[in-house]
């Protein structure tokens, strides 16, 4: 399987993937060959339905959100690059320091983008805040039915109360930078890939 992955990868793909994502030769030739194994239709894409054959994203209270996470807007289809650039958020962060020169764009795993991607898998309707109704359907999908509406709808108002700064009744992608300052995000959101 992995000759046929890095055959049908092109070394120009893989240097352009390489650069845009952070992932070294051999992690962008493994992913290939596992995002061709999920590609049951074998047309170089993958649908939501070959993400839920995946028991991990299947068991996950969380899971229909990032899989709607590798499509965008409007598309039900993803190819090998968008599944990498997706994937990317999850790298482990490299030293900060390297990444100071102002003419290269900030990388898919940095601490900004990963809160970004997070605060994503909450703004159900994509108006960059996340309400209160947000907040509860996300919740549920978290819990399910381990605690009743009162202690959700609790819960949800107390996290608004504490993270609305402007007195919105929402949590704008600012206020959620703030209130995650002190989370370890890098460790929490990051998948250690194979080298």
């Amino acid at each position: 399987m992995g000759s046929r992955a890095s055959t049908l990868l092109r070394d120009e793909e893989i240097e352009e993937i390489k650069k845009e994502t952070g992932f070294s030769h051999s992690q962008i030739t493994r992913l290939y060959s596992r995002f061709t194994s999920l590609d049951k239709g074998e047309n170089g894409t993958l649908c939501r339905e070959d993400f839920q054959r995946i028991p991990e994203l299947a068991i996950n209270p969380l899971g229909d959100r990032i899989i709607n996470a590798f499509f965008p807007e409007g598309e039900d289809q993803v190819n090998f690059r968008g599944f990498m650039r997706t994937l990317a958020h999850f790298r482990p962060i490299d030293d900060p320091e390297k990444n100071k020169d102002p003419n290269v764009s900030e990388p898919l795993n940095s601490r900004n983008n990963k809160l970004l991607f997070a605060f994503r898998l909450y703004d159900l309707d994509k108006d960059d805040k996340i309400s209160r109704d947000e907040l509860l359907q996300v919740l549920r999908m978290m819990v399910g039915v381990n605690i009743s509406d009162d202690q959700l709808g609790s819960i949800a108002d107390r996290t608004i109360q504490e993270a609305d700064q402007d007195g919105d009744s929402s949590i704008s992608f600012t206020e959620f930078i703030k209130v995650l300052e002190k989370v370890d995000v890098e460790q929490k959101m990051s998948i250690r890939f194979l080298h």
